[in-house]
């Protein structure tokens, strides 16, 4: 994510309100449900019909992303009206502006976010694919005052001091392992803790070992802020994440994480993810 460290206030209500209302009316879909996607899964957007897809620099206030895919895309899955992130924010943005459409996302109406990331495996017993439930979640940038409800708290979006320990939501959870079930997919079902570096650098042996003594069962670049301020807004929240690499941690190791690991591990499990996210949304 490579957040900085700018005044998290930095944005109005009327701003988001604002990028909210342009999009109510620029298209008649009516989102419940938010997906944001994680490095190389871009593709649930495609799993959805009658799309209406807005590019991020088009959109009132809304942060623009360099990636190859910048837009918002509105449409159904499974009977549901869904909002897609195709594109995120890791370009060294400040905090506020990578949270920016968690608050519009609740101003459309958006009960539920749903978001997804690729992470390396800190656990032991994880395997390179396994796709990992979020039960809870370290914020090591929060560590350093890095929190996106930092500053002056507007009480139409949520509390001052809103509560984390039920951060992800154990329903949709049960709800993800029955369908995993279903779907033949529990073999490379997991459960854990994620934590969160700011990056853009992968840790280092050290970062990793101290991670692992900490209970992290995952760590990646992103997905925490997002999801403080989706609960400060009253959303529930299911996380997933795709094991794309094991970390290292031996020195004598002549393993290197590397971003094409990522996006190769991630292309392997593409079709399992969104068929584990497709039919949980019609478990919903």
């Amino acid at each position: 994510m490579n957040i900085s460290s700018s005044n998290p206030s930095s944005y109005k209500y009327e701003d988001y309100r604002e990028t909210a209302d342009w999009l109510l009316s620029h298209t008649e879909q009516r989102p419940k449900i938010a997906i944001v996607c994680g490095s190389g899964l871009c593709g649930l957007a495609d799993l959805l019909d009658n799309k209406n897809m807005f590019p991020y620099k088009d959109i009132p206030h809304f942060p623009n992303s360099t990636g190859h895919v910048s837009q918002l895309v509105f449409g159904e899955l499974q009977g549901k009206q869904c909002v897609c992130m195709q594109g995120h924010f890791n370009e060294g943005y400040d905090i506020a502006t990578v949270t920016y459409p968690g608050r519009v996302f609740f101003l459309l109406g958006v009960e539920t976010l749903i978001i997804t990331n690729a992470v390396g495996g800190l656990n032991p017993n994880f395997k390179v694919g396994d796709i990992m439930l979020i039960k809870d979640h370290i914020n090591m940038p929060g560590y350093a005052g890095q929190n996106p409800l930092c500053g002056h708290n507007d009480e139409r979006f949520g509390v001052r001091f809103p509560c984390m320990s039920d951060a992800y939501d154990k329903d949709l959870s049960s709800l993800a392992k029955e369908t995993a079930e279903e779907q033949g997919c529990s073999s490379f079902i997991q459960q854990g803790v994620y934590c969160m570096l700011a990056g853009p650098t992968f840790e280092t042996i050290a970062e990793c070992r101290a991670l692992q003594k900490l209970g992290a069962d995952a760590v990646g670049m992103s997905t925490v802020p997002e999801v403080v301020v989706a609960r400060h807004c009253g959303l529930r929240v299911f996380g997933l994440s795709l094991i794309t690499n094991k970390v290292v941690t031996e020195y004598n190791s002549l393993e290197k994480a590397n971003h094409d690991e990522v996006l190769e591990t991630t292309h392997m499990r593409t079709q399992d993810l969104h068929r584990l996210i497709s039919n949980l949304l019609a478990k919903m």
